[in-house]
């Protein structure tokens, strides 16, 4: 098994910044990416940021320019930078991880671990 533990969450105004980790724990060697999905108050989630092990990436194009993810394997931490935010990033932010090499993205119903979730929110 694999814990996922989220931090760095919290309020900002809109145009600041936060930065958001995600520590993996457990059977980390089968992880091969992880990422980042978002669900606002009665919204659908939203994938944001995906990261493999070779450090692959993928952004959805509202964050690309703001959001930088990043991944440190010796520490089997990822994280998320967030820049110029947006009151649309207000949400919950999920931290996720998948075994299934060679994709970096798949299904929410196909990712094996999630985390616990940390609030962003962001004022105008």
């Amino acid at each position: 098994q694999v814990q996922l533990v989220e931090s760095g969450g919290g309020l900002v105004q809109a145009g600041g910044s936060l930065r958001l980790s995600c520590a993996a724990s457990g059977r980390t060697f089968n992880i091969y990416a992880m990422g980042w999905i978002r669900q606002a108050p009665g919204k659908e989630r939203e994938r944001v940021v995906a990261i493999s092990r070779n450090n692959n990436t993928w952004y959805t194009p509202s964050v690309k320019g703001r959001f930088t993810i990043s991944r440190d394997n010796a520490k089997d931490t990822m994280y998320l930078q967030m820049d110029s935010l947006k009151p649309e990033d207000t949400a919950v932010y999920y931290c996720t991880a998948h075994t299934r090499a060679p994709l970096l993205i798949v299904p929410p119903s196909s990712i094996d671990y999630w985390g616990q979730g940390t609030q962003v929110a962001v004022s105008s």
